[in-house]
Parts: structure tokens; sequence; C-alpha cells
């Protein structure tokens, strides 16, 4: 599902004013290849322009840049020509020779629009040194313009320096460049780790198709277990021909075991639960460093302290008095905190909502479960700014977004009173690299929507529940929000989010709220127990319905949400093991897709086209199997549950853990404004457990569109911060991690064995 659109700002392109020009040459014609005037420089920088504050000239045959030092962004000093012409879906190859002096300083090459909205279609950072170095990358245009932009920003750096530039060119009609992925080992294994007593299975790309043997070799290089594999012939999802292995025979422990079939051999991995106790925390540790509204402490999160953002301090515009987009509203609202929802700087209650579930439940579930371990998630175990207060602080962080989500709240006496806001973010999109505290954007609060008033009465009435043993004031609290939003969606049962509302962030467009009122009312039930709740969880027509899909849950559909704690939070539900049942039959589905997919994941979309996210999707359909365990025991969920952990840690068609950190080979740049050192090296990469997106067919951003042409299922990602279709992190994304690793971790002793 398309979650959100993102564009790169070229903010080089908002100092049109101030630039400093020279008079235009004649615009380049459509069909012209070339579409650069005078990158050469042999007698004149015309039509280059710079900004204000840099000093250009020409020096044997090339443009030179005087650049200033303590400059605080790259846009802040600019070079660059505009009025080029692009055509979409034309590929063009942009090349350049460059020089900076001293050594080591960055430039951010772009491709974008002169123009407003200013998006980036193309960007890169190389690295120069005096000596100088060619430069050469292509790139496919999503748009027809005759006002796109080359422009190299150059600031950002504490002392001044000298860029010198020669020999640009920006070639239409050039062929795609032609990706292709390291994959490393044929042997394609969960990087991370396996349980002693769990399933253990790998996929083996090969051309053979008869049976090969195969071989387990502990750290040492001796034979552990051996067997042979069963031929699969070629997976759809990801073009190849594939055999299995299943070596789950072998119930030994240790570090660094390999696996050897055809000549090849694994990555290395573990045989332990170890690594998926560290998973279950550092997957909830990620949100700590989402935070907004607070500085991160650089003793809690070494490598990762920031000021705090959005709290109206220059340059940010704040969030403590927020008003909405023209129109919409005569007041302001005080929306600080929160978690910044995925790579940008916007907040959004739908994706929020689901997030803070996912984290409750991840909670809710160690209270209930027969393997669940309340303590593994208590006080003191995460690390944050709260430890030490006797509340758990998997609570503590939930309590960060749900104190938002309030705030998002219509104050009583206005129009619409009682509902929630969708989101807020900035006016216009930024660019990368940017952190939070240095964005300049005017913040929007966007139009209340049903979903996002549902995603509150859901979220808080949860809360309720689970915030009584520690502070009963504000358990109070939230429920009487979450009474306030059910009866204000009752009241708006259809007012929904506008499609085209994606500048500056994400639309999360949904014209159906029947999945939020479904979901609303079985909260409101499990924690009130009150009959009016009741009757509207029996009277829905999802409550029947068989709502287990190739995609179980996600922001947009939560319906499954609803079924999930109905079958496992104790209530008096009438029919209720009708409901257990019917989770049951879901993780059954979702089992046999599993066990159909080579490389064992429960996701198998249609047509092979991969969802938006799809990380995320194979780990809440895998939600579904492990519940199912959790209701029966059964060793077949629990197993199957597990193994769906192997295709995010390693076992997949790219060979690449999907989690920063876990893993010999793991995505780690990810598409994010302040964990972006790919573009700026002072900056971290993302912390250890962030989830990827993953592979997502339909490649929305021009970089994955630029490699990644007629890709494959899996295929389809690319681990570059330029990628935000296939690349970014998200908040939601991360909380069906975290979910996931919690059960497994759980599951460290013999199958089916209590843990409390």
């Amino acid at each position: 599902m398309k979650r959100r659109r993102t564009t790169l700002l070229s903010v080089a392109a908002l100092f049109a004013a101030a630039l400093t020009t020279l008079p235009a040459a004649p615009q380049a014609r459509a069909d012209d290849a070339e579409q650069i005037r005078n990158g050469t420089f042999d007698t004149t920088t015309e039509p280059w322009w710079t900004s204000s504050n840099v000093t250009a000239g020409l020096s044997d045959g090339r443009l030179c840049a005087d650049v200033p030092g303590s400059t605080a962004n790259r846009w802040d000093a600019a070079v660059g020509q505009n009025d080029i012409t692009l055509v979409k879906g034309e590929t063009y190859r942009l090349s350049f020779t460059a020089t900076g002096t001293p050594d080591g300083h960055v430039v951010r090459a772009i491709a974008g629009l002169s123009v407003a909205p200013y998006d980036t279609w193309f960007e890169v950072s190389p690295q120069l040194s005096v000596s100088g170095n060619a430069y050469s990358y292509t790139f496919t245009s999503p748009v027809d313009t005759t006002q796109g932009q080359v422009a190299f920003q150059l600031g950002g750096a504490a002392d001044p320096w000298r860029f010198c530039v020669d020999d640009v060119s920006l070639l239409g009609g050039v062929p795609p460049e032609v990706y292709e992925p390291d994959t490393g080992p044929r042997v394609r294994v969960n990087q991370v780790a396996y349980l002693p007593d769990g399933p253990k299975n790998a996929t083996l790309v090969t051309d053979a198709t008869a049976k090969l043997p195969w071989r387990l070799r502990n750290t040492k290089g001796a034979v552990v277990a051996q067997g042979w594999t069963v031929p699969r012939g070629t997976d759809v999802s990801s073009g190849q021909n594939v055999q299995s292995i299943d070596f789950g025979a072998y119930r030994g422990r240790g570090k660094g075991f390999t696996l050897v079939a055809d000549g090849e051999t694994s990555h290395p991995f573990d045989i332990g639960a170890e690594a998926y106790e560290q998973l279950r925390l550092d997957s909830l540790k990620h949100y700590y460093t989402q935070r907004s509204g607070i500085a991160i402490r650089e003793d809690l999160r070494p490598g990762y302290a920031r000021p705090a953002g959005h709290l109206d301090v220059a340059p940010n515009q704040g969030d403590a008095e927020v008003p909405c987009q023209p129109g919409l509203c005569d007041y302001t609202l005080d929306v600080t905190g929160g978690w910044y929802d995925a790579g940008d700087h916007g907040k959004y209650v739908v994706n929020g909502g689901i997030t803070t579930w996912g984290l409750l439940s991840t909670y809710e579930r160690s209270l209930h479960a027969r393997t669940g371990r309340p303590s593994s998630l208590g006080d003191r175990t995460l690390a944050v700014p709260e430890s030490g207060n006797k509340v758990p602080d998997i609570l503590d962080e939930a309590r960060w977004e749900l104190e938002f989500l309030l705030k998002m709240q219509v104050p009583a006496g206005q129009p619409l009173a009682g509902m929630a806001h969708s989101k807020i973010h900035d006016e216009q999109w930024t660019g990368l690299p940017l952190l939070p505290h240095q964005d300049p954007q005017k913040r929007e609060l966007h139009r209340p929507t049903t979903q996002a008033t549902l995603n509150l009465a859901a979220t808080a009435a949860q809360a309720a529940r689970l915030y009584g043993p520690y502070d009963k004031a504000f358990a109070a609290k939230v429920l009487k929000t979450a009474r306030t939003a059910w009866a204000a969606a009752l009241a708006h049962p259809e007012v929904y989010p506008d499609p085209n509302d994606g500048i500056g962030g994400g639309a999360y467009a949904d014209d159906n709220a029947t999945d939020e009122f479904y979901w609303a009312a079985a909260e409101l039930y499990l924690t009130t127990g009150e009959r009016q709740f009741a009757d509207h969880v029996l009277k829905s027509p999802l409550h029947t319905a068989d709502i287990f899909g190739s995609v179980s849950f996600d922001w947009g559909g939560t319906a499954v949400a609803a079924r999930l704690d109905l079958a496992t939070v104790p209530s008096r539900l009438p029919d209720r093991e009708k409901v257990r049942q019917s989770v049951i039959k879901g993780a059954d589905k979702y089992l046999a897709t599993l066990r159909s997919q080579p490389y064992g994941m429960p996701y198998a979309p249609a047509d092979n086209v991969y969802d938006w996210g799809s990380n995320s999707q194979i780990l809440n359909n895998a939600r579904v199997v492990a519940t199912a365990h959790d209701l029966t025991g059964a060793a077949k969920y629990r197993d199957g549950a597990v193994q769906s952990m192997d295709y995010v840690l390693g076992r997949n068609a790219l060979n690449i853990s999907y989690v920063t950190g876990y893993g010999t080979v793991s995505s780690h740049n990810q598409h994010s404004r302040w964990y972006a050192r790919q573009l700026e090296p002072s900056l971290p990469n993302p912390p250890k457990g962030t989830l990827a997106g993953g592979a997502n067919s339909s490649i929305q951003d021009p970089f994955a569109q630029s490699r990644l042409q007629g890709c494959v299922g899996q295929f389809c990602y690319i681990d570059d911060i330029e990628s935000w279709s296939t690349n970014e992190t998200a908040i939601n994304w991360n909380a069906a991690l975290a979910w996931m690793a919690s059960f497994v971790a759980d599951q460290g002793g013999p199958a089916g064995t209590p843990r409390r």
C-alpha cells in the first residue's frame, strides 16, 4: 500500500531571488541530447549562477568558486544552472569533474525543479579531493519540464574552501544504468540467529535441478549436521531457481555457524535466543531518537544526541502554536511532542495510532500470553529519560506519543469538537539532510478526519486499561478522551482525508472508516465492558467477515487489530470463541503461504506486486500466526511465526538483513533527514534495530526508478538514502518488528513452554 509521498526539496532554488546571475543563454531545444549550456567554461561562466555569498569566476578553463565558512546547511552556498529541459521517462547522465581545496569537502550535486515546489529528482554527494575526480551518474526524469535545474550545493563547512568544476554534462537519451546488487553467497540464511529448538531453514540459489548435499559447520569448521536440499523450481518472488535446506533437527547452540551447499558458504549466524532479547530492546529504543520536542541525550544514545526539534527556537517555527491550513480553522494548538513519523518531520495521527497500538500490544501480550514475560519490558529496560520511575519503559515511550495524540483533538466549542486533526507537518517538503531543530518551514494542522478521530479513540481506550496500575489520573484522562472522540466520530462518520493533501507530508489517503469504527469499539469495549460498545462490535459487518487477506493490517486497514485484541484480551464478549477461531483460520492461511514460498515468508501479494513497506506486511502477517500460537499453544504456529523473521534478517533474494546493525550485511542507508550519514559524514546511520521498508514493486521515487526498472518482487529494493519508496524508516514498521522480536525472544525455551 502506498504509505505516503516523499519529495526531496531543492533548497538552493529557494534562493533564486538572491542569486547573482549572468544573462541566460537561449533555452535548449527539447530534442537536444545535451541539456547543459557551457559546461566546459572555456571563455565564460554564463549562464551559471551563484548564491550571493559565493564568488566565482574562470580559472584554467574551469568555474571556480570561493565558498565561505560558517554556513549551517548545504544549500547556504550554491552554484547552478536553470531553464534545463527534461523529458518524462528519459534517462540522463549527469557527469562532471570537480576538485575541493582542501581535501575532504563534500559537494551535493542535484537535478531538480528551479521553481516552486522545488522538487529534487536526483542527488549525489561525492567527497572531493585537491587532485580532482570525474563523476558520472544516471537517473530517469519523472516529469516533462523546461524549468529544470542542475546545482552544486557547497555550504555546511566551518572554514572557507574552494570548489572548482568542469566538463558538466547532462546528456539525454542514454541507456539506464544497469544495477546489479551484490547478493553475496548463494546460500541465503537468517544472518542473525535461529532458536535452538526452533525451525532452521535456508534457501539455495542454484542452476541445479537435482537435490544437493549440504553441511552445517560450527565456528571451528567442523561439520555438525548434514543432509540434502529440496528442489523448489523457479521462485516467483525473485525469478530465481532455488532449493530449500532444512537443518532444524540440529539443536546445538553457539555462534559463527555457516551452511555450505553447492560450493557456497553462507554468511555466519548464531543458534541461540540472545540476539532476539537484544533485538526486542533495540527495536523499541528506536523510538527515543524519533522523539520530537525533546533534546536527545548523548548518555542515553551515544552518537545520536541532538537539540530538541520544533520547540519554537529559530530557525524552527515550532509546534507550540500551530495554525490550521488556510481556511480550515481560526485557532492554534500546542502539538509539541510525539514521534517524527518516518524520514521527515511530519507527525500523523493515523500512523501514530497504529504504532502506539503496536507498542501497547507488545506490552499487553506479555501480560496475557502463555510465554509472555512482563519483566522483559519493565522499568530500566530501554534507557529512556523516564527510566527509574517504576513504570515499564515501553509504556513511558508509548506515552510520549499518546500525549501528542491527545493534543491533536479539536477543542470544545469549535466546529468538529472532539475530532482529531489528521496530521501536522511542514508547509513544503524539505531536503536531505536536515536535523529537526534546523527545519525552517512553517508548520500546519491539517483537516480533522473520522479515521484520525477513531485512531485516537482506539489507542486512548487501550491505554486506559494499561496505565491504570501506574497512573490512575492519566488512565482516567485518556478514557475520557476516547469517549469524546468516539462520540465525535459517530456524529461525523464520513469526514475523510484529502487524497491530494500530499505537499510537505504524506497524504495517508483513506476513503473508508468502517474498520476504524470496529477497532475503536473493540478497544472501548475491552476497557469498559459496556454494552454500547459490545453492540457496535457485534453489529459491525467486519466482525464476522474474513478480514485476513494477503495483507493482514496496517495504518489504512485496522480491522485485524480489533480482531487480535478481541481474541487475546480477556472479556465477556458473546461468541468470543468464534473470534479466536477466526484468528486461527487466518493464521492457517498465512502458514500455507509461508510453506509455499521458497524463502519462507507468510506473504505472497497478488501478481507478485510487493507493497510499500512490504517488510512490515510480512511481520504483521507473522503476528497473526504468532497470536494463533498464543491461543492454541500449537507448535506449528510458533514455528511459522519464528521462521517469518528469517526473511527480514537475511534469508531473502538480496541476501541482506533489513534491520540496521543485525547480520553481516544490513540496510543502513535508510531515507531519513537526520540519520543521513550517506550524505553527511558527521551524521549517524539509523540506530541499531531500525527496519527498512523493503521491496516495493511500484518504485515511486526517481532514484529507485533509475536503478530498478523491470525489477521482480524481492529485487525492487535498494539500500540508498535517496530511495524513499523502498528504503524509508517508519514508526509503524518498527512496531511490527518490536512485537515479533519480543515474541521470538519469549520462545527461547522449549517449544510451547511457558516462560512466566
